[in-house]
């Protein structure tokens, strides 16, 4: 059972990641605004990337747990390093240079937030709430706190601006609360409260944010600005129709209509180019994945491995869903990629991280 689990995770994986490559060399193909460069950066971390994820497949996950806190806090380091030392592309700033190559700090934040988040809760006891005192611990332990510690985070990425990957933190947030095993009265109680808190947040907002959201609602209202890049992908989606219109043959990618076609918008040219059917042979490759995340977290025994699978398999569904629910208008843009689709090299080798994690967990899933 467990070597069949790693052996589809190799294969999906490597099938998406074969997806992302042929997608890749299509927005860059012959084009004057996407250097074919990225294709073949793109198959460089590609290997790359793979190798990670073979390599920490091999280490004891439980060395994650002991050093669960100390990376994340070094992680905030970083994130603040970024705020006043980044380098700034598109109106924000959320790279730094290591070694002459640009690193994104928030995308290896996702992963660290998850290992934080399983080990603080890995080590909570259920508490028998006999009184109000107990209550009152149980919120501020098992919500306050824990949501203090990860909003440090989300509030320096929110910061860069980057309201998406702050977006997915605090979804990944909720979810290992459920994991965890908290009441539901608290967890409801916790997230009618953010309800009520959202509207205070427009006045937070960037100008390109609201704009967004506004388009989303409705995007004729700014057709050749906001809403372009979102018009542009639903009439490229739909043009592909049932099968597509074949291989770097789709004209909204290849008359360079649509923008961002090789990082957030790249299910687009997939839409475009392999129709309906490619479209949903992805997304079946993805739901394949995530099943196999799944039963490695329900047959896990050690409670650490079984939040910190949770979360792996909750990023990479909650980021999947959102950027093709935003490329088909069904959410606002907020900026995130494709995982192993999009061009982008610090989330390649993230994924990775997290996938290298999560055989690592099935490995020995039956230890503990």
């Amino acid at each position: 059972m467990q070597r069949d689990i790693e052996k589809k995770i190799w294969l999906y994986t490597i099938l998406i990641i074969g997806f992302g490559l042929v997608a890749l060399y299509s927005a860059s193909f012959e084009n004057v605004r996407v250097s074919q460069q990225v294709f073949y950066d793109q198959l460089v971390f590609a290997g790359l990337g793979l190798s990670v994820m073979y390599v920490i497949s091999r280490v004891d996950y439980r060395h994650f747990y002991d050093t669960a806190y100390i990376f994340y806090a070094l992680n905030i380091l970083l994130l603040i390093l970024v705020l006043y030392g980044g380098r700034d592309a598109l109106g924000a700033r959320r790279w730094i240079e290591i070694g002459g190559i640009n690193f994104q700090p928030s995308e290896l934040t996702k992963f660290l937030v998850i290992l934080m988040l399983a080990r603080y809760f890995s080590k909570r006891r259920p508490m028998f709430l006999f009184d109000l005192t107990e209550k009152i611990e149980v919120i501020l332990l098992e919500i306050v706190f824990p949501f203090a510690l990860a909003g440090i985070s989300m509030y320096l990425i929110f910061k860069q601006p980057d309201l998406g990957t702050a977006i997915l933190l605090f979804g990944i947030f909720v979810i290992m609360l459920f994991a965890g095993r908290l009441k539901m009265r608290y967890i409801g109680g916790f997230l009618a409260l953010v309800m009520i808190m959202i509207p205070f947040g427009w006045h937070f907002l960037k100008p390109y944010q609201k704009d967004r959201l506004l388009v989303f609602l409705n995007p004729n209202i700014d057709p050749l600005g906001a809403g372009y890049t979102v018009i542009q992908s639903k009439i490229a989606v739909g043009s592909g129709k049932i099968f597509g219109k074949g291989w770097l043959a789709g004209t909204q990618n290849q008359l360079n209509f649509l923008p961002e076609r090789h990082t957030d918008f790249i299910f687009s040219v997939i839409g475009e180019e392999w129709g309906l059917a490619g479209a949903l042979l992805l997304v079946f490759f993805y739901v394949q994945l995530i099943n196999c995340g799944l039963e490695i977290a329900e047959h896990m025994k050690d409670k650490f491995g079984m939040l910190a699978a949770t979360g792996v398999v909750a990023m990479l569904a909650l980021q999947a869903a959102i950027n093709i629910g935003m490329v088909i208008g069904l959410f606002p843009v907020v900026g995130i990629t494709l995982p192993f689709v999009s061009y982008g090299r610090t989330s390649f080798l993230v994924f990775a991280l997290m996938l290298g994690f999560l055989i690592n967990i099935s490995r020995r899933r039956t230890v503990f």
